[in-house]
């Protein structure tokens, strides 16, 4: 799985935040009972721990995943200790490989969750933790996830070169793996709908704009940086195209929109409003 920088994490944070769709919160509150074993996938510094748990009631066990010990034991102290009705909260720690997660080692498990995790994931990997989610009977909230749209105002004739390159590069082949990328929300939804699981979708895009200056910078950086990785033959235009648009977010003139999307999954039997 890929590390990311704490830093990163946390600058990022806001927007994550801004951008879920909190519309998902009432379907899921109504299917949860009031005592609630949740596993979070991926957790790095806990963001979506820190945002689900105080909109949660209920006394809440939450039980975090990743690979990389460091971020474990921040989110792990950063969770907030009480529910959205004052219930106690409390945190355990499981480092590990998330994809080799099965429906056994979810028993007991309320809710699934994950965030800007599906597009890191191969097919066959999505589609043996859609098949673990519905075998152990669990909830599923998977947010964050890219969709390939990129919309940067004002706009500048590099910009879908750029995206098509970027997107390519969520596609690679990495260690023998094909990642899924802006597909990846696609084929959750249907492996999740085939196992016969209820699924809604709802769109929950990062909003950029000149109060977001530093979040702006790093994310052009990385967007323009992968997209040259991918196309080497870019990087004559990209170089100037990157410092241009750099210019413009440390001017307060760029406004982006990066799109995502947040799937809740609810099991077979139960169904919810669209």
């Amino acid at each position: 799985m890929t590390a990311f920088a704490p830093d990163w994490l946390y600058l990022r944070e806001p927007a994550d935040a801004a951008a879920r769709a909190a519309e998902l919160l009432d379907p899921l509150r109504e299917y949860l009972d009031d005592e609630v074993v949740i596993r979070d996938l991926g957790c790095g510094t806990g963001s979506l721990g820190r945002w689900l748990a105080a909109r949660l009631p209920g006394p809440q066990h939450w039980i975090l995943h990743d690979h990389d010990a460091e971020l474990l034991d921040r989110a792990r102290a950063s969770l907030p200790e009480t529910a959205l009705d004052g219930s106690p909260v409390d945190v355990v720690t499981e480092q590990g490989d998330v994809t080799a997660l099965r429906a056994a080692d979810l028993a007991g498990t309320s809710l699934v969750t994950a965030s800007a995790l599906l597009d890191l994931l191969t097919k066959d990997e999505v589609t043996a933790l859609a098949t673990a989610i519905v075998e152990g009977g669990c909830a599923a909230l998977l947010v964050l996830s890219v969709t390939g749209r990129v919309e940067l105002s004002p706009a500048d004739p590099l910009d879908a070169a750029v995206a098509a390159a970027f997107n390519a590069h969520q596609r690679r082949i990495t260690g023998g793996r094909r990642l899924l990328g802006p597909n990846a929300v696609d084929v959750a939804a249907t492996v999740f709908g085939r196992l016969g699981a209820t699924v809604v979708r709802a769109a929950s895009a990062w909003r950029l704009g000149p109060d977001q200056a530093e979040l702006q910078r790093q994310w052009l950086t990385g967007w323009v940086g992968a997209a040259v990785e991918q196309l080497p033959e870019l990087r004559p235009v990209t170089d100037v195209y990157l410092q241009r648009r750099l210019e413009m977010a440390a001017a307060g003139e760029l406004h982006a929109v990066i799109h995502h999307d947040d799937l809740l999954v609810l099991p077979p039997s139960l169904e919810v409003a669209a």
